[in-house]
């Protein structure tokens, strides 16, 4: 028996996904990384046993009503778990944040702020003092009664909700109007209340146009609908709701994000007129300190505010002094981990998985616990390597505060400074899950089957292949005059028929001119619009050299599917050349099974018990509900009718269990899944299930998956791929799996423009351009561009010294 004060996490017998029944024995108040190709089980020991049995013990200390409340996993499959304190987790989560959410919510400086505003503000002679809420967009009390607190107010007109007016109603004129049977329902609706559907709208009188469009009415009439030919159909009493209700109803309240993004096509976006676009009422905008409004000092980058209140706390009163000082000491957190570009009113939706998670870090340090472990996520995910050293020192002070700090992580520069090592692998999936080292880094030198052996260790027989030349460029897009956010009247040139790394410090403004502008323009060029984005903003002045680009790729790593329902079969549409096979087979066509036989997301074949899910909800008294495996199919997701069919042996429920490395061989001479596998083992996802949910996949899985369905298609003109962080959550193996099929793309007459801090990557490309010199305000120009040589050189550029390294310089 272990003793209580065990200096050592001791896991026994893990079996979580593909672990292999793992034993490894991790040292307490020590910063210990966990490495290991994608899919090798590293998670799934970091996260998926050590982190979640730490939050089964915690949970099991708490009344069972109350677990009732609170999201909760599963037990870990482990046969036992000593020495494990509590546990705290920074994963990179994959959800986007509510648009409320901003970075001052997400590390509560928020409330020190209207705090401050509340005790210290300057109120105008006469005014009652406020409380904090009344400093806040998101309460009753301090929300702008028009807005609601948003900032901004959204319209529409007839212009945007009726397109085409020669149109009449029935054949589609409101095009904001949903489709199907809700769509048939109000124009149902509309022609019971007497209004003339079939003329064309243009010919309808002015004032009932304004009624359909706008008004806030909601009548309730009888609706005889037309008979089908044998169908029965049945009055019913219909709702009207008008075409600028029905847009505004679903832009704010529904879950969909596309009908979200379909609502928004239809409304234009404005500053609120009554608040300016401060969010908040009169009277908490009419208190100042040091001469500012609470609004204008959460848009201030976080380093500015710093400066700011650093000048108002000196020789003010004592109450000011105090909440100041805890403001300085907060916001420096954040800016040693190089966020200080971010401003308090930055929406957490548009901030990076990296940035948040380093947001939630720099709340724990200051938190002041001890004994705790702390598990991340690649913390040093979208960092530049000028700012993964504040990182390390960050990590290294929650560890000289008592706790332990449990890493999963890619970047060798953080390896190199752990105190214990985790490696797992040798490979993926089955091929992995074998802890191959736990000990010191230095003695992972003497395990030549870990793929993390070379890139830690490069001396160690490393690959040193010699540089490739440059490529010449065929052509180039320049872009005059950007105006984004921090990317303030630059002038840009990308290559053309070439491989082009972006680079800079955290907020720099590489996403800004990659994502947003250069993304932009082509895509509205493409439509045939002006440079300008869905708001209308203008993004640069002048465009020249689109004329050689046919098409537009953006590789993201968003996930491919919301539901377990979508998987990675499906998304890249082997799941319908595999249903296509099982419909062709003898025993099939005797019984008349189509291909929809085959689906589980369709009645018919699949499981009725568990609809095609393959698990059921169990409902326990005063106890969260709990998952388990459909009683009838026992996961299988299919009906014993649609098992008896086989393939080659194998049931369309055993075919989705296979990985993809397994179905290449299976579906070896059928072209055109043997097609699809190819580009997914390219890529480097064989360890992958063919029914692997998307809710299981990471970021990078997902953007290579995307990337995978992308290289299937037949080539259609001078394609340009541009990629956000290709190489986030991957291993350097992984890495130059990936940079060969990208150069392959280049190599095939295509353009690859990647927004990169991996200095190996940036060493292997064609051109290089350098954003900087520091983030937010301080950032957006480009200082360097040129070769990867000559960025190197540069002595302006953040980057250089980095680049110059990885080019052996």
């Amino acid at each position: 028996m272990h003793s209580p004060h065990d200096p050592y996490v001791r896991v026994r017998g893990a079996r979580e996904h593909n672990l292999q029944d793992v034993n490894v024995d991790i040292p307490r108040d020590t910063l210990t990384v966990f490495t290991g190709v994608s899919g090798s089980g590293k998670s799934s020991l970091a996260f998926g046993t050590i982190y979640a049995e730490a939050q089964r013990r915690y949970f099991e200390s708490v009344a069972p009503y109350a677990r009732r409340l609170i999201h909760q996993v599963g037990a870990p499959a482990v046969g036992e778990v000593t020495g494990l304190p509590p546990a705290v987790s920074l994963e990179q989560r994959r959800s986007a944040p509510g648009a409320r959410s901003s970075v001052g919510t997400v590390t509560t400086l928020s409330n020190s702020l209207r705090m401050l505003f509340s005790r210290a503000g300057d109120y105008p002679p006469g005014a009652e003092r406020l409380d904090s809420d009344s400093f806040s967009p998101n309460t009753a009390v301090g929300a702008c009664p028009e807005c609601h607190g948003l900032g901004r107010i959204h319209r529409t007109d007839e212009e945007l909700l009726v397109p085409d007016p020669s149109l009449s109603i029935r054949e589609g004129a409101i095009a904001a109007w949903p489709g199907a049977w809700q769509g048939k329902n109000l124009r149902d609706v509309l022609d019971a209340l007497g209004y003339d559907v079939d003329r064309p709208w243009r010919e309808l009188e002015t004032k009932d146009r304004e009624w359909i469009l706008f008004t806030d009415e909601q009548p309730v009439v009888t609706v005889h609908p037309v008979r089908d030919a044998g169908r029965i159909q049945r009055p019913y009493q219909g709702t009207y709701m008008s075409a600028r209700r029905y847009v505004l109803h679903t832009f704010a309240d529904t879950k969909s994000r596309s009908l979200r993004a379909k609502a928004e096509r239809f409304l234009t976006s404005a500053p609120c007129p009554l608040c300016g676009g401060s969010r908040l009422r009169a009277e908490a905008m009419a208190v100042t300190f040091a001469g500012r409004t609470i609004a204008e000092l959460a848009g201030l980058p976080l380093s500015v505010l710093a400066e700011v209140l650093a000048g108002a706390g000196v020789g003010g009163e004592e109450t000011a002094r105090v909440l100041t000082g805890d403001l300085l000491a907060r916001i420096g957190t954040v800016t040693e981990l190089g966020l200080g570009y971010l401003s308090l009113d930055r929406t957490a939706p548009t901030l990076s998985s990296g940035e948040l998670q380093r947001l939630r870090l720099a709340t724990q340090l200051r938190s002041g616990l001890f004994g705790v472990v702390y598990v991340l996520d690649e913390p040093s995910a979208g960092l530049h390597p000028a700012d993964t050293e504040a990182l390390l020192g960050v990590l290294g002070r929650l560890k000289e505060a008592g706790n332990s700090v449990f890493v999963v992580e890619h970047q060798m520069d953080v390896v190199r400074q752990a105190d214990w090592l985790v490696d797992v692998g040798p490979l993926a999936g089955e091929h992995g899950g074998r802890v191959l080292h736990s000990g010191p880094p230095e003695e992972l030198a003497q395990v030549p089957e870990s793929a993390t052996r070379r890139f830690l260790f490069p001396e160690g027989g490393r690959d040193t292949s010699p540089v490739r030349e440059p490529r010449t460029p065929s052509g180039w897009i320049r872009l005059t005059g950007v105006e984004r956010h921090n990317v303030r009247g630059v002038d840009a040139a990308f290559p053309l028929g070439v491989f082009t790394a972006v680079t800079g410090v955290s907020g720099s403004g590489k996403s800004t001119l990659v994502g947003q502008v250069l993304a932009g323009v082509l895509a509205d060029r493409q439509a045939g619009e002006e440079a300008t984005g869905a708001g209308g903003e203008q993004f640069c002045a002048s465009v020249t050299g689109l004329e050689a680009v046919d098409r537009l790729v953006q590789v993201d790593q968003k996930p491919i599917g919301r539901t377990p329902r979508s998987n990675l079969a499906t998304y890249t549409g082997l799941f319908d050349a595999v249903r296509k096979l099982f419909a062709r087979t003898e025993k099939a066509r005797e019984r008349g099974y189509g291909a929809g036989r085959f689906s589980f997301n369709v009645s018919g074949g699949r499981c009725e018990t568990c609809q095609g899910e393959g698990f059921v909800s169990v409902e326990l008294l005063f106890l969260p509900s709990t998952y388990a495996p459909c009683p009838d199919c026992h996961g299988a997701r299919y009906n014993p009718e649609t098992l008896d069919v086989t393939l080659n042996g194998l049931t369309i429920a055993q075919v989705l269990d296979l990985t993809v490395e397994s179905a290449a061989s299976f579906f070896a001479g059928t072209p055109v899944a043997e097609r699809a596998l190819r580009t997914l083992l390219d890529v480097g996802l064989g360890y992958l299930r063919l029914g692997q949910p998307a809710t299981e996949l990471s970021g990078g899985e997902a953007q290579r998956i995307k990337l995978a369905a992308e290289l299937q298609r037949t080539r259609r003109g001078h394609t340009l791929y541009l990629l956000d962080e290709p190489t986030t959550g991957l291993h350097p193996a992984d890495v130059e799996v990936l940079m060969r099929q990208l150069h392959a793309l280049v190599d095939g007459g295509s353009t690859v423009v990647v927004v990169e801090h991996d200095m190996a990557v940036v060493a292997g490309a064609d051109h290089v351009i350098d954003l900087g010199p520091e983030g937010g305000d301080r950032g957006g120009r480009i200082v360097a561009a040129g070769t990867p040589a000559d960025v190197a050189r540069d002595a302006g550029s953040r980057t250089g010294p980095y680049l110059a390294k990885a080019l052996g310089g």
